[in-house]
């Protein structure tokens, strides 16, 4: 029924730092927005156990608390920060229609995408036991690397970032073993060359994980096959890295917004505007370069103050708030 339909200024799809930081913008310029937290909540660093590299907090932060903190300062400037996910929009006219799991619809004069994108793991029960607990497996070298220093770890993956992420450890880590699953690399030669030449990595070809090895709280080695011969051995190692790409959380904009080949959302560079007019992007749904939380908030301030001046421009009666830029 028409008169169930909610109508708000505007909407902010997904949490994390991209929609957190775009709610506070968005708050402070009197957009009155509205952020659906998505189906995980904090997004992607609320699996990160410290978060060391994010200004302002010398001394660490687990993503959880940071990501609370996060929410708590998008509410205190009266951001409606609700639970649920969009499962459906329609972008197709002058209208942003939006359902919320299945039901609610929502109408909103701008749109800010902050849904993020999910790094692929193996899959094994091992490695997810160690991933939720926080005790040794990651996809973000960056992220997690310092941790490592002076240990030997084992990262998975043959592409071009699975080779910047090795070289990245390597000047960390006492040691550095990289599995590729086939007899070649994916990567460009540029950056195989660099990983051959790096002395402490050493490359097992044909070679994939069998289990993630631990003593129930912390990674402790990985057990590894051969997969022409089926031979078995362990690594001693007190880290893991998946480094075999991530998928963003796009799929539901498809048939409306420009996509590049691996569904990240196609942004006019230098600004978070997408190919529809009054929605933008933030974060790591379309970045596939940086993914760091820093990055990420950046761009959702971006999304914000682009979504306010494209307010502004329509309406005459809405004002840009000088209060959002200090």
């Amino acid at each position: 029924m028409a008169e169930d339909i909610e109508k708000v200024k505007c909407l902010i799809i997904g949490s994390g730092p991209a929609g957190y930081t775009a709610a506070i913008y968005a708050a402070r310029a009197n957009m009155g927005p509205v952020l659906y937290q998505g189906s995980q909540p904090g997004g992607q660093l609320t699996t990160t156990n410290e978060v060391e590299n994010f200004p302002g907090y010398p001394e660490g932060v687990t993503g959880p608390e940071m990501m609370l903190q996060l929410q708590a300062q998008a509410e205190r400037f009266e951001t409606d920060v609700r639970n649920g996910w969009v499962t459906k929009v329609d972008f197709s006219g002058d209208i942003h229609k939006v359902w919320v799991n299945d039901t609610k619809e929502i109408h909103a004069d701008t749109v800010i995408i902050s849904t993020g994108a999910s790094a692929k793991y193996l899959g094994l029960e091992s490695e997810q036991k160690y991933l939720k607990l926080g005790g040794g497996v990651s996809a973000c070298a960056v992220c997690d690397g310092f941790f490592y220093r002076n240990q030997e770890v084992v990262i998975v993956g043959a592409g071009d970032s699975a080779c910047e992420e090795a070289h990245y450890l390597s000047k960390l880590c006492k040691k550095v073993t990289m599995l590729v699953r086939r007899d070649e690399f994916r990567a460009s030669k540029i950056m195989e060359a660099r990983v051959r030449n790096t002395e402490n990595i050493e490359i097992l070809f044909n070679t994939e994980t069998d289990e993630v090895l631990g003593d129930g709280q912390v990674v402790n080695g990985v057990r590894v096959f051969n997969n022409k011969t089926n031979e078995k051995h362990d690594i001693p190692a007190t880290g893991f890295f998946v480094a075999i790409g991530h998928k963003p959380n796009t799929d539901i904009f498809k048939d409306y917004l420009d996509l590049d080949e691996t569904g990240y959302i196609i942004n006019v560079p230098g600004t978070s505007k997408t190919n529809v007019e009054g929605v933008f992007v933030s974060g790591d749904a379309a970045d596939h370069v940086y993914r760091q939380a820093v990055t990420a908030a950046g761009t959702g301030c971006m999304a914000a103050l682009d979504a306010e001046r494209y307010l502004a421009a329509k309406d005459s009666t809405f004002e840009v708030s000088t209060s959002t830029y200090n």
